[in-house]
């Protein structure tokens, strides 16, 4: 490479000379890393790999006398890799050079990296792991939701792997430097993740301070954030749209007729994916026409009429497409072991239909079951639909949640408009050159 012909000697870890300046510095921060690698567990064949990457870096620090590693530099660097071509076109071994050029950096600037832990590194184990498990069957036990403990769990399982990455192996030494270097490297997650990881933090070391397993009370040493959740506006389809992704299902197989009655349930009742894959027979009230059960998200019981089209697609496909099983469940597989349907799969059968029905930029938006649930508010509002009945109908908790459909009801905001007076004013048109037609 002409980028690298002048070069001299290259060893990690020794001096390398290039027109008499000296790169110590990569050397250092490289050295830095292979540490940090090896604390992580990674194999020895990945930190041969990293080797192979950070001599690379150096030729091209050394080529161009750089006398720093930075952002700018590390950009260059990918830019030479890349040669003008685009990252998912370029083969494995280039995309691992830039991979380690990017953790060169991070480490850098945050003693870390953003692809930190190993799949060892996965499961509560030791001292710190047994704590964190005792914690959250306390947590449990005051009706924390079983969601809300796996989210827990994941973000106290990367505060494990962090402090024993620092060689932290039992919880009660732990010390605030421990504890600012984990809030550090956060930067690399959303804002709702830091949030949510902040908040946990502060939990979880009131409860070690509580139990007497900390001398101090580091809940104290986690900074509030400013964080407030941003609405977004929801993914809506027309009655149009929606009618032909409904005519897109052929109701002629067992696969059809399963589809349609699970579709039906979404886009004419508005209910969630997970209630829909979890219903079961007893949810049925055929006698009084009625769908009762208990939501999965809110744990809100709700009350549905059992629409005729609705019941007479269900009976259909129970009668001539549901396999024989004594599973509990109404939705299942079309093959053995005849499992229930699960959410990921209903989405996968709403989008199928959305491409069948010829729906245009649906791969742009929200297209799954959710969308036809948003798209029934919608509906629901242009038929002049008081909001208290739209929330009862989405079975939502409080009504707030159901006044973010206000947001997407155009015809009811173009009546809210207020017409833009003129500027007469001769100061505007002086001092800004504003001119009214």
């Amino acid at each position: 490479s002409p980028l690298l012909c002048n070069c001299t000697k290259y060893t990690m870890g020794g001096v390398i000379m290039k027109n008499g300046k000296s790169i110590h510095f990569f050397n250092e921060i490289a050295d830095g890393l292979l540490k940090f690698l090896r604390s992580l567990k990674y194999s020895n064949n990945s930190i041969k790999n990293y080797k192979t990457s950070l001599k690379n870096i150096e030729k091209f620090i050394i080529s161009n006398n750089f006398t720093v590693y930075d952002s700018e530099v590390c950009m260059k660097y990918i830019e030479f890799i890349l040669d003008g071509k685009t990252y998912a076109k370029i083969k494995r071994t280039k995309k691992d050079k830039i991979r380690c050029a990017n953790a060169v950096l991070e480490h850098s600037k945050y003693g870390t990296i953003s692809v930190r832990y190993t799949k060892n590194n996965k499961e509560l184990k030791g001292e710190n792991g047994l704590m964190i498990k005792k914690y959250l069957i306390y947590r449990k036990m005051r009706g924390i939701s079983v969601k809300t403990l796996e989210y827990t769990k994941i973000y106290l399982l990367r505060f494990q792997n962090h402090i024993e990455s620092e060689e932290i192996y039992n919880i009660s030494c732990l010390s605030q430097k421990n504890i600012l270097s984990f809030i550090k490297i956060l930067s690399f997650f959303s804002k709702a993740t830091i949030h949510c990881t902040l908040c946990t933090l502060r939990v979880f070391f009131s409860y070690l301070y509580q139990e007497k397993i900390t001398d101090k009370n580091w809940s104290h040493s986690v900074p509030h954030d400013n964080y407030r959740k941003e609405r977004k506006l929801p993914t809506t389809y027309t009655p149009k749209e929606v009618k032909a992704i409904i005519n897109a299902i052929d109701r002629g197989n067992p696969k059809g007729k399963r589809d349609y009655a699970m579709i039906l349930l979404v886009s004419t009742l508005g209910l969630r994916a997970s209630d829909v894959c979890q219903m079961k027979f007893s949810n049925l009230k055929w006698k009084s026409n009625k769908i009762c059960l208990k939501q999965k998200k809110t744990g809100k019981l709700i009350e549905l009429p059992l629409l005729s089209n609705v019941g007479n697609a269900i009976i259909d496909y129970l009668k001539y497409g549901r396999p024989d099983s004594e599973l509990k469940y109404i939705f299942l597989h079309l093959i053995p072991p005849y499992l229930r349907i699960k959410e990921p799969t209903l989405h996968s059968i709403v989008t199928e239909y959305m491409n069948l029905a010829g729906i245009t930029n649906y791969q742009n938006k929200k297209h799954g079951p959710h969308a036809l649930r948003h798209s029934l508010a919608c509906h629901l509002l242009n038929k002049k639909t008081p909001l208290p009945i739209i929330s009862e109908v989405l079975g939502h908790k409080n009504i707030e949640s159901t006044m973010i459909y206000l947001k997407i009801d155009v015809n009811s905001l173009k009546q809210c408009a207020l017409k833009v007076p003129k500027l007469n004013t001769a100061f505007y048109d002086r001092k800004w050159g504003v001119f009214n037609g």
